[in-house]
């Protein structure tokens, strides 16, 4: 797959793509879908598969070489997992580790792994399977996760999905390598900080990255498409808190226009990443 390279300040960030996703109709995304946005806005058809029925999510993890150090952004969907509630998780079997390997990153070369949240398809490369157990991927890195997230595991509510927190967080929190950050969000080694965006799930946080004046901002799911850029009132099918969803998607929109900022998508599908801009209609993008 294309490796996508981009530097902030003295940053340089790289997209290691894992899988991308296929089979989810626009309609079934979005609830409130009209052809119509394509009609207003026909670069966004290039989203779709070459059916032209389908959209393409993408997903992937960031590498952010910095100060010597390294990051990953979300650790994708992960190999050999039991993932019943999802076709497209379940027992997922990609290179993974070695596109990692491509671009120079070996799992004990990893400094510090940043999550946006804890859902199946961003922590799954937190372990991997060694001798029937889930033990942490990165063994030198400390794990930065949001409190909320957590805290939601340990409700009935969380039940349904509690393999994924067995399987690929459990492991790092018995390791001693987590690190949970605070709801109202913080910073963290000063050019690095986490912004509540709840919605899309209670704890969910995007991450911004600050270097010699530049601005990346790690969206995590408050977008799952350039469509709702378009379209920010439009929450996807998987937004489990309406309201909070939308004032989250508001919040980042305004945060990169304001900022310049450089966003660094969860799911957009080709580069990934890209720039939002005002124009006389609303918001606009431009892949990078």
């Amino acid at each position: 797959m294309d490796v996508h390279t981009y530097q902030i300040g003295d940053a340089r960030i790289t997209k290691v793509t894992e899988t991308l996703l296929q089979g989810l109709t626009p309609s079934f995304l979005y609830a409130d879908w009209s052809d119509e946005v394509l009609h207003e806005q026909p670069q966004l058809r290039s989203l779709l598969d070459d059916t032209g029925t389908s959209v393409v999510l993408s997903v992937h993890t960031w590498v952010v070489e910095w100060a010597d150090q390294v990051f990953l952004i979300d650790t994708g969907i992960g190999n050999g997992k039991e993932r019943p509630f999802s076709k497209l998780f379940h027992q997922l079997e990609t290179p993974f580790l070695e596109r990692l390997a491509a671009i120079g990153i070996a799992p004990e070369g990893v400094d510090h792994v940043l999550l946006t949240h804890l859902h199946a398809d961003h922590v799954g490369w937190n372990t991997r399977l060694v001798d029937g157990s889930w033990l942490p991927t990165f063994g030198n890195a400390r794990y930065v996760m949001p409190q909320g997230d957590l805290d939601f595991f340990a409700t009935p509510a969380g039940d349904s999905r509690r393999m994924v927190y067995d399987d690929s967080v459990a492991p790092i929190i018995a390791a001693g390598q987590a690190v949970a950050m605070a709801t109202e969000g913080g910073s963290y080694l000063d050019a690095f900080r986490f912004h509540p965006t709840p919605g899309h799930c209670r704890g969910h946080m995007s991450i911004s990255f600050r270097s010699q004046g530049e601005t990346a901002l790690f969206t995590g799911d408050v977008m799952h498409t350039p469509i709702q850029l378009y379209r920010p009132e439009w929450n996807s099918a998987f937004c489990h808190e309406q309201v909070q969803a939308r004032q989250a998607r508001q919040w980042l929109l305004d945060y990169a226009a304001d900022h310049d900022a450089m966003l660094f998508t969860a799911h957009f599908p080709d580069t990934s990443a890209g720039r939002v801009s005002r124009g006389d209609q609303g918001f606009e993008w431009q892949f990078a």
